[in-house]
């Protein structure tokens, strides 16, 4: 399954600072119809996202009936992104 949307970086301020895009409804209703075949626990689901030059693969993060893009510094810091910035992800769903 591939998606492309758009979002914003948001932060998690817990005991160290995470980023995140949030996966809008619409997309995140599309990745509940395969989680089981794709979930290895926990409700998370793998994903290889892409954003702008950087591709990378990661989890999503199940919240609030939603998903969780996380964004490492890895993939944040090559594109220039913070906090409340709008960026376009495209990724792709991992059975």
């Amino acid at each position: 399954m591939e998606l492309v949307f758009s979002g914003r970086v948001i932060e998690w301020r817990g005991p160290s600072p995470f980023y995140f895009v949030a996966v809008p409804d619409e997309e995140s209703a599309d990745i509940r119809e395969v989680a089981t075949a794709a979930s290895y626990g926990w409700g998370v689901i793998p994903v290889e996202a892409r954003i702008g030059e950087t591709t990378f693969t990661t989890s999503l993060f199940p919240k609030d009936g939603s998903y969780l893009l996380p964004l490492k510094n890895a993939v944040r810091k090559p594109q220039g992104l913070a906090e409340g910035d709008d960026v376009t992800v495209e990724m792709a769903v991992r059975l």
